[in-house]
Parts: structure tokens; C-alpha cells; sequence
């Protein structure tokens, strides 16, 4: 079992989603996030005032997945969010030790689905 986050631009959250679907991939959570990386922000100015915007909005996506779906999930993000300029994102895949479905008590691959 994996646990897949993924950074990517708000814009494109509605073609990875779709890309999601097409690769049965179906279960995820997402969170709106802050955060800056090679793209550095940008300068703006308010009432005569320059200010930084170094924390852009991005979106976080998080989906666990068995192992048979990692490498259809990861392709199926970067199909739907890249568009070659930088601030696309970032994917971390990270080992998930165990599952617990809250409703049935099942545990492991069973209740990742």
C-alpha cells in the first residue's frame, strides 16, 4: 500500500481528476494548500505599497492506492497536471503501513479498495 501526494496547480485540478477516472482511480482527498518552490513568487503592490507573494495556491491531493495502481495513479496525475512551465507540481509516493475502514473494522488492502 502507497500513499500518493500530489502538489499541483488549482487550474488543473478538474484534468487530473478526469485523468483520475479514466485510470479507475476514484477515492481521494484534496485540500487547498500554500506553498512555494522553484517558481518563487512574485512582486505586488497595493495602494503605493510592494509587498512579496512568495505562498502561491496550489492543491493537495492525497490517494491511497494498493500496489497495483501506483504507477496508473502517478501517470494518470501527470497526464492531467502537467503543462511544462514551472509550478506544475510535485508527486510523493511514501509507503502506507496499514488501513483501518472505519466502518467495517477491515484492515490493509481490503479496506483501501
Amino acid at each position: 500500500m502507497k500513499l500518493i501526494t500530489a502538489y499541483i496547480q488549482p487550474h488543473k485540478l478538474n484534468d487530473v481528476k478526469r485523468a483520475l477516472y479514466k485510470a479507475e482511480v476514484h477515492k481521494m482527498s484534496v485540500t487547498n494548500a500554500l506553498g512555494c518552490g522553484a517558481q518563487q513568487g512574485y512582486e505586488e503592490s497595493y495602494r503605493g505599497i510592494k509587498f512579496e507573494v512568495n505562498l502561491l495556491k496550489k492543491v493537495r491531493l492525497e490517494i491511497a492506492v494498493n500496489e497495483n495502481f501506483v504507477d496508473k495513479t502517478i501517470d494518470a496525475i501527470i497526464a492531467g497536471a502537467r503543462t511544462g512551465q514551472i509550478g506544475d507540481g510535485k508527486i510523493f509516493v511514501t509507503d502506507l503501513p496499514e488501513c483501518i475502514r472505519i466502518r467495517t473494522g477491515e484492515r490493509g488492502s481490503e479496506a483501501i479498495g
